[in-house]
C-alpha cells in the first residue's frame, strides 16, 4: 500500500483497477465424476501416484491457488475496469481506488467532550438558565465567572476555558456552581481539527472498506467512495437429479450447492449476477458459457470424464485455456480453472459440498480477491490438537474449531458432507501424509468466522 500523502486525491481518481490491484499487492488419481451433490458417488480410492495415469496432471495445491492469482492479475490488465463511486451503505468490503482524504475538519467546531458545563475563568461560576445541545446554532460567548450547561457534542462557546464533568461539579444554595476536583485549561475540549485537517489524507488506496472506514468517510464528509468493483459471478449448478425442495426421493436429492454458493461468493467479495440450473445437458451448458460476459463463471459437478461430465468437452469446443486441470487436493482434486477470454474465467468445482468448499477456498477465493484488489489475508498457523490422517500425495483439507488449545479436526470431513464445515471456524491445511498431534498447521479462515469484512453476504 502507499503511505498517506504519496498520491494527490485528484491524481487517483484516475487510477484504474489493475493499479489499484498493484498498489494492495505492495502490501499485504484417475478423474472421476464429480458428483454434483451428496448421493452421486464418491471420488474412489487415492489414483495411483504414475505418469500413466491422468493423476500426473494434476497441480500442486500452493501451485494452483498461485495460478488463481496470476490469472486474476492478468484478467484486470485486459479488462482495464475503471474504479466506480459507491454509497456508503454498498461499499462494504470493497477495496480503496482513491486515497480517504479529509473534505473537513474533524472535528468542524470546538465540541465538548462530556456532559457537564463549559466554563469561562476561575470560579465559584453563576450559571446561565438555557444550556447548550448539540446541533444547536453556536451559542453566546461566556464571560468570566459564568458557566452553562452543555452535552457531549454540542458547539463550545467562544472565550470557553474549560469544560467541567456532570459528575465533577456541585451547586450551592445560590445556585453557583463549584468544582470538586482541580480543573485543567482546555479539559474536556474537542478542539477543531483535532483528529484531521481538511485535505489531510486518512487513508491510502488499496485499504478494505470495513465497517469503521465506512464511519470515517462519514465523519470526513463523504456520500460515496471510489472503489475496485466487485467482480461479476454467474452459477451454473449441472445435475439432473437434483432437487430444489422438499426431500430427496426416487433417485433425486438436493441440491446443496445452489443455496450455499452465491452467499460464500458474496462473502468473497463478488457480485453474484445469476445462479442457472442447467442439469446434465451439453448444449445448455454451452449457450449458458457462451452468452456469460461475467469475470467469472462457476460450474458445480461436471469436471470429470463420465457420460454426462460435460465441462471439459465445453471447454475444448470453445477453445477454452486450461490453467488448472486438477489439484492435489483432498477433496476436491478434479476441480479445474480455465481462460475463456482474456478477462474471463471459468471454475470448475466438484459436485460434492465439501469438495466444492475445498475448490472455493483453493481457486475461487484468490482469483476473486485479487480481482477485487483485496489484501491477501497474513498467513497463520496453529497446533492441531488431535492427529490427522494424510492422503500419500495429496494436501487435504480439514474443517477446524479454534479452541485455546489450538485447532480441533471436526468429524463428517468426507467429500459429500457438509456437518462438519458447517460448524467450522476455519479449515487445516494438512501436508501429504497426515500431522501428528500438537504440529503447526496452516489455517485458512472461514470468510464468516474470521472476524472480518467476510461477514458482509450483500
Amino acid at each position: 500500500m502507499t503511505s498517506p500523502g504519496t498520491r494527490a486525491d485528484t491524481e487517483a481518481e484516475d487510477l484504474d483497477v489493475e493499479e489499484a490491484l498493484a498498489l494492495v499487492k505492495e502490501n499485504p488419481g484417475p478423474a472421476h465424476r464429480g458428483p454434483a451433490h451428496p448421493g452421486r458417488g464418491g471420488h474412489g480410492a487415492p489414483a495411483p501416484h504414475h505418469p500413466a495415469d491422468s493423476y500426473h496432471r494434476a497441480t500442486p495445491w500452493p501451485e494452483a491457488r498461485a495460478t488463481a492469482e496470476r490469472a486474476a492479475r492478468a484478467a484486470a490488465r485486459a479488462a482495464r475496469r475503471t474504479p466506480v463511486a459507491v454509497p456508503l451503505d454498498a461499499a462494504l468490503g470493497l477495496t480503496l481506488a482513491a486515497p480517504l482524504a479529509a473534505l473537513t475538519d474533524l472535528p468542524s467546531f470546538d465540541t465538548s467532550a462530556m456532559d457537564g458545563w463549559a466554563l469561562a475563568g476561575p470560579g465559584p461560576w453563576e450559571v446561565r438558565d438555557e444550556g447548550v445541545l448539540a446541533g444547536h446554532a453556536e451559542p453566546a460567548p461566556l464571560t468570566d465567572g459564568e458557566a452553562v450547561r452543555i452535552a457531549t457534542g454540542a458547539r463550545i462557546p467562544a472565550d470557553t476555558t474549560a469544560v467541567l464533568r456532570t459528575e465533577h461539579g456541585r451547586t450551592d444554595e445560590r445556585g453557583r456552581l463549584h468544582p470538586i476536583r482541580e480543573v485543567g485549561h482546555g479539559q474536556d475540549i474537542r478542539p477543531r481539527g483535532q483528529e484531521c485537517r481538511s485535505g489531510d489524507q486518512l487513508l491510502p488506496v488499496g485499504t478494505l472498506a470495513t465497517p469503521a472506514v465506512l464511519g470515517l468517510a462519514a465523519a470526513a464528509g463523504y456520500d460515496t467512495l471510489t472503489a475496485v468493483p466487485r467482480p461479476r459471478v454467474d452459477v451454473l449448478v449441472l445435475g439432473d437429479e437434483l432437487l430444489t425442495e422438499g426431500l430427496p426421493h426416487d433417485g433425486l436429492i438436493r441440491d446443496a450447492l445452489g443455496p450455499m454458493l452465491p452467499p460464500w461468493l458474496r462473502a468473497l467479495g463478488a457480485e453474484v449476477r445469476a445462479v442457472r440450473r442447467i442439469g446434465d445437458d451439453a448444449k445448455a451448458l454451452h449457450r449458458a458459457v457462451t452468452a456469460s460476459d461475467a469475470d467469472l463463471i462457476v460450474t458445480t459437478g461436471g469436471t470429470a470424464a463420465g457420460p454426462v461430465d460435460h465441462v471439459h468437452p465445453t471447454l475444448r469446443r470453445i477453445g477454452a485455456e486450461l490453467l488448472v486441470d486438477g489439484v492435489e487436493v483432498r477433496p476436491g482434486h478434479p476441480m479445474l480453472l480455465a481462460r475463456l477470454k482474456d478477462d474471463q474465467h471459468l471454475v470448475g468445482l466438484p459436485g460434492n459440498p465439501l469438495a466444492a468448499v475445498s475448490g472455493l477456498l483453493t481457486l475461487a477465493e484468490p482469483l476473486l480477491r485479487t480481482l477485487a484488489a483485496r489484501p491477501a489475508p497474513e498467513p497463520y498457523t496453529l497446533p492441531l490438537r488431535d492427529a490427522v490422517h494424510g492422503h500419500p500425495y495429496d494436501t487435504r483439507l480439514v474443517p477446524v474449531v479454534l479452541r485455546d488449545e489450538g485447532a480441533v479436526p471436526l468429524h463428517y470431513n468426507g467429500p459429500a458432507m457438509l456437518r462438519g464445515v458447517a460448524a467450522a471456524d476455519a479449515l487445516a491445511v494438512v501436508p501429504p501424509g497426515g500431522a501428528r498431534s500438537g504440529q503447526e498447521a496452516e489455517l485458512l479462515d472461514l470468510p464468516w468466522a474470521a472476524g472480518g469484512i467476510g461477514v458482509c453476504f450483500t
